[in-house]
């Protein structure tokens, strides 16, 4: 069957995650430019993905609200959520947990682990290696989440019912992460560019290519429920 997803880019320049999430994702994505207002008039969809995004959740933006309420109500509606990095947060935030500032900017190749709970891993080593590039973190789960992922930096994945979220960036490719690395001069310094530049090797890149398998293991729960006749598939209602 051919899934349908909401692809919520938070991206204020969305070219890298479309291309990036359309690669990667065996689904018909529906696109929706939240930093523009632009959100589903409906619900009906087998889910949703929520981005990545220069953004923290925290800023009182008018988008951000909106978003965050949209979130809300889809949760209710029972529509099974995949979020990376700041929909990570942003799903975070909008469930009832807490996100703040990091100390140190993590950014790079780094490793990461799970404890084997969540199917969204299913297949991924306990410890893998992702690309990672954030100023943010969840501190706090909203009530009833679970962690399943983690290093040094934090809170690097978490599943509440069908919510699947994760901090490091799996749709990442090397141009994608040059691109990003380099567009962080307002921020770090040019030794930390250089530094993580030079990580950014086929090894490094092949090694992460391992947590693309959280992408199938996603449709393939998105097919799953679908079969069951769950909620919030295409065929839910458009309230």
């Amino acid at each position: 069957m051919s899934l349908r997803i909401a692809l919520l880019n938070a991206a204020h320049d969305g070219a890298l995650n479309r291309r990036n999430f359309r690669r990667e994702l065996d689904a018909d994505l529906v696109e929706y430019d939240v930093t523009e207002r632009e959100l589903p008039d409906t619900f009906a969809f087998d889910g949703c993905l929520l981005t990545g995004s220069r953004a923290s959740v925290y800023w009182e933006e008018p988008w951000i609200a909106d978003l965050t309420s949209w979130v809300r109500d889809a949760v209710e509606r029972d529509v099974a959520f995949l979020g990376v990095c700041f929909g990570h947060q942003l799903l975070a935030h909008a469930l009832g947990g807490e996100v703040e500032p990091m100390d140190e900017y993590e950014i790079g190749y780094r490793t990461v682990e799970h404890d084997g709970t969540s199917e969204l891993l299913d297949g991924v080593d306990e410890r893998f290696t992702v690309f990672t590039t954030h100023s943010d973190r969840v501190v706090e789960l909203p009530p009833g989440a679970e962690q399943f992922a983690a290093n040094d930096y934090g809170i690097h994945g978490f599943q509440t019912e069908d919510v699947f979220s994760v901090q490091f960036h799996p749709e990442y490719d090397t141009e994608t992460a040059r691109e990003v690395t380099r567009g962080k001069d307002d921020q770090l310094s040019e030794e930390r560019i250089q530094q993580v530049l030079d990580g950014i090797t086929s090894e490094n890149y092949d090694a992460a290519c391992e947590a693309k398998r959280l992408f199938d293991n996603f449709t393939q729960y998105l097919r799953g429920r679908a079969g069951t006749g769950e909620s919030g598939g295409v065929a839910a209602a458009d309230d």
